[in-house]
């Protein structure tokens, strides 16, 4: 599978995250981050920083959902990645 131009397919990590006092936070608090963190599956032809198994952070809603194979996939532009780890 090749995404094509500046497409990028990730596949999401589901973190459980901690304030620095070591509190869990729940997933309804999660979700009011702007930006969530994945693994890069493939980039696109296009994208030249971005690289296979880099981990990142992007724009939460960015994106399109896919099954691949029975494998829930995400799509993004490269535009939405804030971050490369």
């Amino acid at each position: 599978m090749i995404p094509i131009g500046k497409n990028i397919l990730i596949k999401k990590v589901e973190e459980k995250l901690k304030t620095s006092s070591g509190l869990l936070l729940s997933q309804e608090d999660a979700s009011g981050f702007r930006y969530h963190k994945a693994h890069v599956v493939k980039p696109g032809t296009e994208v030249e920083i971005i690289k296979p198994d880099d981990l990142i952070y992007y724009d939460k809603a960015a994106g399109h959902s896919l099954f691949i194979k029975d494998e829930a996939y995400t799509i993004i532009q490269e535009r939405d990645v804030v971050v490369v780890l």
